[in-house]
């Protein structure tokens, strides 16, 4: 299996001194999953935790919701012409009476900003597939498939400095994006890095679908960087109520929060914080108004 990061020679420059050294990078590398021995997608990742990247990227395509779905996933043996194991090509085998989508080159992908597709045809894919319904949560008590979430807007403040504090790799690299689940009350779940920030997303998705823990509906997905569609998407699609990023949305992952019931925050910056949809999660002690 591929490393996490590797050694490359740099030249380098301070105040004019130059001067020569190694110097650790992220590796990155393509990831082809195939579905049933069909290729179905390829992605620039950071090699490790490969087979959960696979499912959560399942599960952000709604072909997977339940640990039971999924049969096995293998790394292909002999994906080169030489018959090595590259360990970048992983195969999913969907349990027995799992519907198979049907993987054409024009096959409907609605789960990457460069899918094609208009703003409104990608709402409506990812709020008729979603298989947890997060608006029913943001009444009093969480219905079925719903989410009574609560967080203090305090315990949202520290979460980037947590998420910072947990990142092994990036303290080596300075390369790498994370991505986190926190309890309501700030405890760290998991983290995953990647050089992706939507692989490391899957990853956490894809630990928590192998582990039976599908809906993510009491907890809270922290970022770095931006929140995109993209994101915003793979926490709908995993029941995840709350999304928070450390710098700013796009638009079209407002609109899919607000068409979704999905609490996002953006520019998480201490005690700073932009809500853009979902406010009802958050437990604000002054009325809001305005335009």
């Amino acid at each position: 299996m591929g490393r996490v990061t590797e050694r490359r020679r740099v030249i380098r420059i301070r105040d004019g001194a130059v001067s020569t050294r190694p110097d650790t990078l992220v590796a990155e590398e393509p990831l082809e999953i195939r579905l049933n021995g069909k290729p179905l997608a390829i992605t620039m990742r950071t090699p490790g935790d490969d087979f959960a990247l696979a499912a959560g990227f399942l599960v952000s395509e709604g072909v997977l919701g339940r640990a039971d779905e999924l049969a096995n996933i293998v790394y292909c043996a002999g994906a080169t012409q030489e018959g090595s194991n590259t360990y970048n090509v992983v195969d999913v085998t969907l349990a027995p009476g799992v519907p198979v989508p049907d993987i054409t080159l024009e096959r409907n992908v609605y789960t990457t900003s460069s899918c094609g597709l208009c703003g409104k045809a990608s709402l409506d894919a990812v709020r008729t597939t979603a298989r947890w319904p997060l608006a029913e949560g943001l009444g009093d008590g969480a219905t079925a498939g719903g989410s009574a979430v609560r967080i203090e807007p305090e315990t949202l403040s520290v979460l980037p400095d947590r998420l910072r504090a947990a990142q092994r790799v990036f303290d080596r690299t300075g390369g790498l994006h994370a991505a986190a689940l926190f309890s309501p009350d700030g405890e760290l779940l998991d983290l995953r890095e990647d050089v992706g920030r939507h692989n490391a997303v899957d990853k956490l998705v894809g630990r928590a679908l192998q582990q039976g823990l599908l809906p993510l509906s009491g907890s809270v997905l922290m970022v770095s960087g931006r929140a995109s569609f993209e994101l915003a998407q793979k926490a709908v699609m995993a029941g995840i109520p709350v999304l928070a990023a450390v710098s700013a949305p796009s638009s079209l992952a407002v609109d899919l929060a607000a068409e979704t019931g999905l609490t996002l925050v953006g520019f998480l910056r201490g005690t700073s914080m932009n809500v853009y949809a979902g406010e009802q999660r958050l437990a604000l002690r002054t009325a809001v108004g305005g335009a």
